[in-house]
């Protein structure tokens, strides 16, 4: 049976608009992910985090016999932790007092930022520790970034044996000045920290090396960064 003329026509016409619309679509999809640090952030929303977490049922951090439940995380600080950690956070169905424990050499120092505005605004505490299932708590190390995530705790648990790490940040993006943009950064992290009742002494300890610079047990006490030193593990 002979097909109604102008039958071709049309479905030619409409493939030709679908690869039109398809190639449309692939374009701006390519000039999204051309954009500085877009891969990353699609890689890391669509395909693997780069931050890994653990919720721990019951946690006594500072030897009181309270328990608490506690979110751990570690990994890099990535593109897309920020809205990767909101997603544990809801998971994890945390309440104000329980803990997100904190192992990170740390990344990203704006999603670092907006990681301890969250715990802040949760009104959870922090430390540096890793746990395996049954609470026990092992030291571990909070570096660059992570101290930012860090210092949003209500209260900041000072674990014996764990190190907190600071150093000057700097940005690997292209930029025209970049005495300002450090400049920029600089007032980013005092104005962050000084909110989070951090001394303002935190960033000079910074502005001192490029290196990781761990801070010792007293000296991130007086500087506030740690809140409640605790004799274990």
């Amino acid at each position: 049976m002979a097909s109604p003329p102008g039958t071709f026509r049309f479905s030619l016409l409409s493939v030709i608009i679908f690869v039109l619309l398809l190639s449309s679509v692939a374009i701006q999809a390519y000039r999204d992910l051309s954009k500085p640090g877009a891969w990353d952030f699609w890689r890391e929303t669509y395909i693997a985090a780069s931050m890994n977490s653990a919720v721990i049922p019951d946690v006594d951090i500072d030897g009181s016999g309270r328990g608490r439940r506690a979110l751990a995380i570690s990994g890099t600080i990535g593109s897309a932790s920020a809205s990767w950690f909101r997603d544990r956070l809801t998971e994890a169905r945390l309440v104000p007092g329980d803990a997100v424990l904190l192992s990170s050499q740390g990344g990203a120092l704006n999603q670092a930022a907006i990681m301890g505005e969250v715990i802040r605004t949760h009104g959870l505490v922090t430390a540096v520790a890793t746990s395996d299932a049954s609470g026990k708590l092992r030291a571990a190390a909070c570096a660059s970034a992570c101290v930012l995530v860090y210092a949003g705790g209500q209260t900041r648990y000072g674990i014996a044996g764990s190190r907190l790490g600071v150093h000057r940040f700097t940005t690997s993006a292209p930029v025209n000045d970049p005495l300002a943009e450090a400049q920029r950064i600089q007032g980013m992290v005092l104005g962050y920290m000084t909110k989070m009742g951090v001394s303002s002494g935190i960033v000079e300890a910074m502005s001192q090396t490029s290196d990781i610079r761990w801070l010792s047990p007293k000296e991130a006490l007086a500087l506030n960064l740690i809140t409640r030193p605790v004799d274990r593990p």
